[in-house]
């Protein structure tokens, strides 16, 4: 399925299915990260081991408040900072956040962190809304290929295999960034 209503679409990530949509710089596929199938069957389009853990995208730092908590106020200001001060032609920071008890183990592989983004690009900020919270955000690709560009590269992976979120790429040129927020590390430059 091929939509333009972001309405539809959430729809499609409550009931459980995947959904490839553009992000600040690359496709991206999601689904609801608390349900575990949905997830698998990301695992399975991307040929990824559960071990590597995937990006939780929010609309709102609000949705991602609560894993906020655990960070000293200085860390804290400058993770926030990132994302409400960024403009939408620089590039997107993803933080590793220290995981409470309500991100799902599978979420997370076999990291003790949980991987996080707020988002500026207006289609993904509409989607985590019309949601209700943050959704799972990982290249749109099979492993060891490019990242999906468009609609017609993601199809091209995937064929008919899920639904599509038709829109245009963020003003970003490349992935985000990733750090920690414990150690200050640089994941991905």
């Amino acid at each position: 399925m091929i939509t333009s209503s972001i309405a539809e679409a959430a729809h499609r990530l409550k009931q459980g299915q995947v959904l490839a949509y553009p992000t600040e710089a690359v496709w991206g596929l999601g689904c609801d990260p608390f349900n575990e199938q949905a997830f698998q069957d990301i695992l399975e389009l991307k040929h990824r081991p559960v071990e590597k853990g995937v990006i939780l995208l929010a609309g709102h730092i609000q949705q991602v408040e609560h894993l906020l908590q655990d960070l000293n106020a200085d860390i804290r200001q400058q993770v926030i900072a990132s994302w409400s001060d960024r403009q939408p032609t620089e590039r997107a920071t993803t933080w590793l956040l220290p995981a409470n008890e309500s991100i799902p183990t599978w979420i997370k592989g076999q990291h003790p962190l949980v991987a996080v983004r707020v988002t500026t690009h207006p289609l993904c900020i509409e989607l985590c809304q019309q949601f209700g919270g943050f959704i799972v955000s990982t290249s749109a690709n099979p492993a060891g290929l490019a990242p999906a560009q468009s609609l017609d590269d993601a199809q091209a992976y995937f064929g008919n295999s899920l639904n599509y979120l038709q829109g245009d790429l963020g003003l970003s040129s490349e992935p985000s960034r990733i750090l920690n927020a414990l150690t200050g590390e640089v994941v991905r430059a």
